[in-house]
């Protein structure tokens, strides 16, 4: 891709999720609000950069209304699944381990 921004590649753009396509929206409508301001007011020093942020605006909104249509596929948020870990002998264990066979050793001396 040419133009536009790098971070908004389509491919990169169908990892994203719903809220964050509409996160990233929002916020490239907003850079163009700032730019378009900058060009009237006569400070914008790249007016290229006006076309990359309206390719990409054009580019979420097709990747968000072809989910939509089913065309492409919605990514599949990937479970954590929490497994437990093997329990490590604590201090308190080894001391216990420990006085329970000194009570069986002197268990067996006296009988």
């Amino acid at each position: 891709m040419a133009i536009g921004t790098k971070e908004l590649a389509a491919g990169e753009l169908d990892t994203f999720e719903a809220e964050r396509l509409v996160a990233e929206l929002k916020k490239a409508k907003e850079e163009l609000f700032n730019l378009r301001f900058q060009s009237a007011t006569g400070q914008l020093e790249s007016h290229g950069r006006i076309r990359a942020v309206k390719r990409d605006i054009a580019r979420i909104y097709t990747i968000i209304r072809e989910r939509e249509l089913g065309i492409r596929a919605t990514p599949v948020v990937a479970e954590v699944v929490k497994t437990e870990k093997p329990k490590r002998a604590t201090a308190d264990a080894a001391v216990k381990a420990e006085t329970a066979g000194a009570d069986a050793a002197t268990k067996k001396k006296e009988a």
